[in-house]
């Protein structure tokens, strides 16, 4: 889809449809919404008056101009309460508003971004409007082969500023958004795709492509590079598998040599089984999702170089399969890490945590000023906080809370839970330093303290992204399936700049 920003009226614009915002139970129509409304005769005023549009959330109804104005259809979409508004909303409500505009087979649609008294800048508002687009309208669609031509697309959409002023402000900021929604697209497809087509070494191409033409460094390191290193927990994960394992490393040096690293380090099991300490079938399709850190990482660093951001970073991503079989490792195995410290295995479904032991070390090579990985770690975080929030926890406050400020401007939720001295008691080993699950009880936690134990010390973020990786029910912006969670969060906190000197 084609995004463009250009110098204009929307009443005066020719256009198949024009998006219109509103808030609820305000009558009173203003700026472009007012001179929509005036030339096509008070078809805006007509539906507010007879109560056919209150303005509530992502309400919309959609009106035929009859040749009066350039515009074709009016497509008036709800903000809610004025008070309730964030960037956020605007982003579900133009997701909605283009979906509505794709099943009406419509090509190409305009706005005006004329929302007013809002302490909101518009840059801002312009990049959510333009997320909002672009993410709504994502399909995974490379395996649809029956009934292929019958899908829609929306060929453009393009965003009108009458002011010299803003209409710069609005083009940089539509850049960016396009970029960032490239990224978390991007990594939609990669969690899409199914793991025979997604497998450790197809994840290595991806970044591989992902790094050409950009100032990224890509290296893969094989079985026998991460042998000799040591890397004996991520090697032990791997040895049910036919498929080699990969350890993914992005690096882009977009700032001064002076400033620190930043490190993300994502979990990239393509598929899990569960081992030998198999999972039910119900839904173990879904568990190609389980390399949804690893494609958030890739597509960040990818997105960080595109925008040119100052930042040093490394990108880290262990990714292999977990199956059963003949090599495949047991409960009861032990296993001496990158770091020296000895795992004893109590199943083999805790596998994202030995893999992340050996990357979380790996990380602390280029001794970061801060250490943040993404996984699809447990099945407890969703029974804690459900299928719309990340979970995280942390060694570092101010790192924790430069995370909530990013999450807040980008709507991807976080919630902090505990990690005292009191869940680290459950992971202590009997036959090695510590062991691979905690038990049930307090799951999440655990996991993340058993995590704790191979970042060298490092101001370090843990984020479970299990529930809100894949969805099945669709939000405003984001259709069934793979969500692309944890791109926007880590790019707006690369943006922030707070690791980095920033304030």
């Amino acid at each position: 889809m084609k995004i463009q920003v250009r110098k204009g009226s929307l009443p005066e614009h020719t256009t198949e449809a024009a998006v219109v915002t509103l808030f609820e139970g305000e009558t009173g129509l203003t700026g472009v919404a007012a001179l929509l409304d005036e030339r096509s005769g008070g078809l805006i005023g007509e539906i507010l008056h007879r109560g056919d549009f209150t303005g509530r959330t992502n309400q919309i109804v959609v009106l035929y101009t009859r040749g009066d104005l350039p515009v074709k259809r009016i497509v008036v979409v709800g903000l809610g309460k004025r008070p309730d508004f964030s960037p956020d909303r605007l982003r579900g409500s133009f997701a909605r508003a283009a979906q509505q505009i794709r099943s009406l087979n419509i090509s190409e649609f305009s706005t005006s971004l004329n929302i007013q008294d809002m302490d909101f800048p518009l840059e801002r508002m312009a990049e959510a409007a333009v997320e909002g687009v672009i993410l709504g309208l994502y399909q995974f669609l490379p395996f649809k082969t029956v009934d292929r031509e019958q899908s829609r697309e929306v060929a453009g959409f393009t965003i009108l500023a009458a002011e010299e002023g803003a209409y710069k402000v609005i083009r940089s900021a539509a850049k960016t958004a396009e970029i960032i929604s490239a990224a978390a697209t991007f990594a939609r497809d990669i969690v899409s795709t199914p793991a025979n087509e997604m497998t450790p070494s197809d994840l290595a191409n991806e970044a591989r492509e992902s790094a050409k033409g950009k100032n990224i460094h890509c290296t893969v390191l094989d079985a026998g590079q991460m042998k000799e290193l040591g890397m004996n927990a991520l090697l032990g994960v791997a040895r049910g598998s036919n498929e080699p394992p990969q350890l993914i490393i992005l690096e882009y040096r977009g700032g001064k040599k002076s400033i620190p690293v930043i490190a993300l380090v994502g979990k990239g099991i393509t598929f899990d089984s569960g081992g030998i300490s198999i999972k039910p079938s119900d839904k173990m399709d879904q568990m190609k999702t389980d390399m949804a850190g690893g494609a958030a990482v890739i597509a960040a660093v990818r997105a960080a170089a595109e925008l040119g951001l100052p930042v040093n970073l490394v990108g880290i991503v262990p990714a292999t399969e977990n199956l059963p079989g003949g090599k495949a490792y047991k409960p009861g195995d032990i296993f001496k890490s990158l770091s020296g410290q000895t795992i004893e295995v109590v199943t083999t479904d805790a596998e994202g945590r030995l893999i992340l032991a050996d990357a979380l070390t790996y990380a602390g090579r280029y001794k970061p000023a801060a250490i943040i990985d993404l996984a699809t770690l447990t099945g407890a975080c969703i029974v804690a906080l459900g299928d719309h929030v990340i979970g995280m926890m942390g060694t570092d406050d101010d790192l924790k809370r430069e995370i909530r400020v990013a999450a807040e401007l980008t709507g991807e939720k976080v919630w902090e839970l505990p990690l005292w001295e009191e869940y680290h008691e459950l992971i202590k080993g009997d036959a090695a330093d510590y062991k691979n699950s905690g038990g049930r009880t307090g799951g999440a936690i655990t996991a993340a303290a058993f995590l704790s134990k191979f970042t060298g010390g490092y101001p370090w973020v843990h984020l479970d992204i299990a529930g809100p990786a894949w969805l099945t029910k669709e939000k405003p912006y984001i259709p069934k399936g793979a969500s692309g969670v944890g791109v926007r969060l880590l790019i707006q906190f690369l943006r922030n700049g707070h690791r980095m000197g920033k304030k």
